[in-house]
């Protein structure tokens, strides 16, 4: 392989790392994986972030259209977030990771 494809292909990976290695990123994608949810659903699901740390990944993953920010008003405005295909596609690697975590870290 080339010099200038293993720079691609580093410079490539080096981005997905950027959007994706925050330590709570990954819990964040899984906890949509099922259904949408609120910010307070959030945080009950993913004990101990804080909620200033809940706020800026949901952001960045809103900026990196991984999620979607949907607003409603009912009697009041309702935010919840829910994954976009793009972040779906990322649930495939996250399996991966249970299952060399399961073999490899148990």
């Amino acid at each position: 392989m080339s010099t200038s494809k293993n720079n691609k292909k580093q410079s490539c990976m080096s981005e997905g790392l950027k959007i994706l290695g925050d330590f709570w990123t990954l819990y964040i994608i899984q906890a949509l994986e099922i259904q949408e949810k609120r910010f307070c659903q959030l945080e009950r699901d993913l004990i101990g972030i804080n909620p200033t740390t809940l706020t800026n990944r949901l952001k960045k993953l809103e900026q990196e259209k991984i999620i979607q920010r949907r607003e409603e008003v009912l009697d009041k405005l309702s935010v919840s977030y829910i994954l976009t295909d793009k972040g779906k596609a990322i649930l495939p690697i996250l399996k991966e990771i249970q299952i060399f975590s399961n073999k490899f870290l148990t």
